[in-house]
Parts: C-alpha cells; structure tokens; sequence
C-alpha cells in the first residue's frame, strides 16, 4: 500500500478530505447494513431534527502506525459504549456496539493511505458521529437518523513540544446538574464556545469549569478532563456527575496504577486545594495531556510547582507510558489495542 504525498511532519490539527467514509440509515425502527461511500457531502431536509433541536452526538479516537508497521486503533469499544450512552440520553437509537467497531475498521482499511507513518508524530483522528435526519417542527426525537464516521490525518496537538498552558476560571457554567455533561453531545460543546473565544481573547488557552451549584469544585474544560499530581505523587481527578467519562483519563488511571504503581483518587477536587497540587493536566484524545503551568482564578495567579517550561515529571511519565502503549513500544493490556491491519 503506497501512502499518500503528504507532509507527515507538519500537518496541523484540522481537516483533511479522505478517500471514504460509512455511512448507515435508521428508518422504520431499525439500521440499514450500511457501507462505505466516498462522497464527503450530506443532503437533508431543512427542517431535519439535527437542524432543529441539535439532535446530535459524537465521538473522537484515533488509528495510528505502530513500530513494527501495524495499523491500529485505541480502544475503540469504550467509545462504542460511550455513544449508547449518548443516544440513550438523547433519546437516539443505539448503534449497535459491535457494529460501531466494525465500521471503524472498514473506514480505516479504506483509508489506509491516509494513516501517517510510524515517527512522524501524526495519526489519523476518527470521528464517528449520530444525527437525527427526519423534518421535526415540533419538539420531540426524531423518527430517522444518520450514523457516520469519517476520518482525517492530523499532526501533533503541540507544534514544539508540550509548553504548559495558562487557564482562567470561568465565570460560565459548562453543565448542569442532571443535564448532559456526562454524554458526547453536540450541544455542550455549542454551549462552550463563548467561554472559549472569550478566554482566547483574555490570552488564555483554555476554561477550567466548576461546579454550577456551589461553583466551589473542579469539573473540566471545554474537552478535557482534569489530571493532579499532589506532591506525594498520588494521582487525583475530579469525580462529578456531570463530568465526561475521558477514555484517555480512564487509560491514564490504568496507567498510574498498574505501570507506574501510584495511588488514584477519584474525589471532588475543590478549587481551594488546586494550589497545594505540584503538576496539573487536561487529558483527552487529541493530545493525551496538555500540561497546564498556571491557573487564574479572577486576578489571583495560581502557579503549579512544574512550572511554565515543561512537563511535570509524574505527568510525563504517565505521557510517555500511554504513548508508549498505544504506538506499540510497551505491552498493552489486552484488549486495548484493536489491530486494523
């Protein structure tokens, strides 16, 4: 299989148009087989659910070449599990799980071309996604809907390294309690926009949400799960009900105990203990962990001990193993690591 003339080494993190993409139908209470199509473009209705009432929901993960040349993806069954969970609270219907796999692998052999090599430091970002494709005028689900995934190669998260992060503490509330903090849903990430063009425009990198009740916990980012390292070297993340179950963060934990032999703790993180932390991190498919240097809480600077030139040491231990796993340098766990080809 001869790869496709791309500059591996300096793609960005955005789209790329490849060569096919799955599509499947849900009509009259049941899925089509569905199969792989190579237009790119979509026709509906103007008055489809999706349009309407935002009835859409997503996922994200990645297939990448592995050092002894194999084409793989990171466990892609939790992101299958993830979207049932998705479609049930928005009252979609449930991609098949197994089925949900299995087009992962049809779109990847099919774009096998697109799959970057092995060292360059890109892979290829898959984004299965659910939409409601009937008219709906009045509020309710839709009757008919769309499961897709499309594929794209994209470069590192970090162009030069991974230089800690500046964050702000919102003053927006990124969930509610009992809404749909906790599912892909396209509407939370719609409802975060604001929050994050208006940090970019105060020269941060990104929100840190609290909790919307007492606005006194640590919940997450925008797309991203909070990591802590206290200086003990135990490993602690936010425990919230309307935190999004991270993949990456549920692996990292893994990580920390079983390879690392660290302590985990998945608590409430009140905002008022974030200073005695050493590292911080947000963790998530796009760039595993984007380590955070300083956080500022309306004026009041919060500085992590690793600072604001590198990488904390636990967290890019914790980096380096994940990494490490998932391009096939160290052992995986079974069952994490879905071969392709």
């Amino acid at each position: 299989m001869e790869k496709k003339q791309l500059d591996w080494s300096n793609l960005g993190f955005g789209y790329i148009q490849t060569d096919a993409r799955f599509v499947s139908n849900y009509k009259d209470g049941a899925w089509d087989a569905g199969a792989v199509v190579t237009d790119a473009n979509i026709v509906l209705n103007e008055c489809a659910g999706v349009f309407q009432y935002a009835q859409t929901i997503f996922e994200g993960l990645k297939a990448y070449t592995t050092e002894d040349g194999h084409i793989v993806c990171f466990r892609p069954d939790l992101n299958a599990a993830r979207m049932a969970d998705s479609a049930r609270r928005l009252e979609m219907p449930i991609f098949p799980e197994d089925r949900f796999v299995d087009a992962v692998v049809q779109v990847v052999k099919e774009n096998a071309a697109y799959v970057p090599p092995f060292g360059s430091g890109a892979t290829l970002y898959i984004r299965p996604y659910m939409m409601g494709t009937n008219p709906v005028i009045g509020v309710k689900p839709a009757d008919e809907y769309m499961f897709r995934i499309f594929v794209t190669p994209v470069g590192p998260y970090f162009k030069g390294g991974a230089k800690p992060l500046t964050i702000k503490v919102s003053d927006f509330d990124r969930a509610a309690p009992n809404g749909t903090g906790h599912i892909k849903a396209g509407l939370n990430y719609a409802m975060s926009l604001h929050a994050i063009v208006t940090a970019h425009e105060e020269g941060y990198a990104e929100n840190m949400y609290l909790d919307p009740q007492t606005r006194t916990k640590v919940e997450e980012t925008g797309g991203a799960n909070f990591i802590f390292i206290t200086k003990d070297n135990k490993l602690v993340t936010p425990k919230s009900s309307s935190i999004l179950p991270s993949i990456t963060r549920r692996s990292l934990i893994y990580v920390a105990q079983h390879y690392l032999g660290m302590e985990v703790e998945e608590r409430e993180v009140l905002l008022d203990e974030v200073k005695n932390f050493a590292e911080c991190g947000l963790c998530g498919t796009a760039a595993v962990i984007s380590p955070v240097g300083k956080i500022v809480d309306h004026g009041k600077e919060i500085c992590l001990p690793s600072g604001m030139d590198e990488m904390g040491p636990v967290t890019k231990k914790l980096y380096d193993t994940l990494t490490g796993i998932q391009m096939g340098k160290l052992e995986a766990p079974e069952g994490w690591i879905k071969t392709i080809l």
